[in-house]
């Protein structure tokens, strides 16, 4: 398939040094906050990218949670084929595109993990559905049927009901 006849003009801001901040951190809020207030469908959505024990990049779509001077946020299983490759490797690179805003945003860095607080703090903010959601997602591994996964999301429903939902010891957030 030849794809040579897909052109598109840049036409917007572009980019200069002289209208950088210095701090990268104030620079990205910036530009998050052109994003949050463009047609950007997802804005926090960001690609994320690891390295297995054996050299192999993987990517994935994760969605940021929060960020502030000590880095970017984002939830996720702690059994997940990203975390594993994030124990063996600390180091991964983020990747924010915005189209509308012709512009990609892009940060390498090491990751460790927010505490059980702050992973607390954020999963009790999430409506009950993504909370028991998080029980019964076993990412990175093959559904055997969709029928399959509303069965334990029911199971898991019953479980908890008339109780908070607690954070499952295999869930938590990573900053970058």
């Amino acid at each position: 398939m030849d794809l040579a006849a897909i052109r598109e003009e840049y036409t917007r801001d572009g980019l200069s040094r002289e209208n950088l901040d210095e701090d990268p951190f104030r620079q990205f809020e910036h530009w998050f906050g052109q994003a949050l207030n463009s047609e950007a469908a997802t804005p926090n959505a960001m690609s994320l990218a690891t390295v297995s024990a054996d050299g192999q990049p993987s990517q994935r779509t994760v969605l940021l949670k929060y960020f502030d001077e000590q880095g970017l946020v984002f939830f996720t299983n702690y059994e997940s084929r990203k975390a594993r490759e994030i124990a063996g490797n600390p180091r991964v690179s983020l990747l924010f595109y915005w189209p509308e805003l012709e512009r990609q945003v892009h940060i390498a860095g090491r990751t460790e993990r927010v505490s059980t607080g702050e992973s607390l703090k954020y999963f009790m903010s999430r409506p009950r559905g993504s909370q028991i959601g998080a029980w019964v997602s076993n990412q990175s591994s093959a559904v055997g049927s969709r029928q399959l996964l509303l069965a334990k999301f029911e199971e898991m429903k019953r479980k908890f009901q008339n109780q908070e939902v607690p954070l499952p010891s295999f869930w938590g957030g990573y900053r970058v």
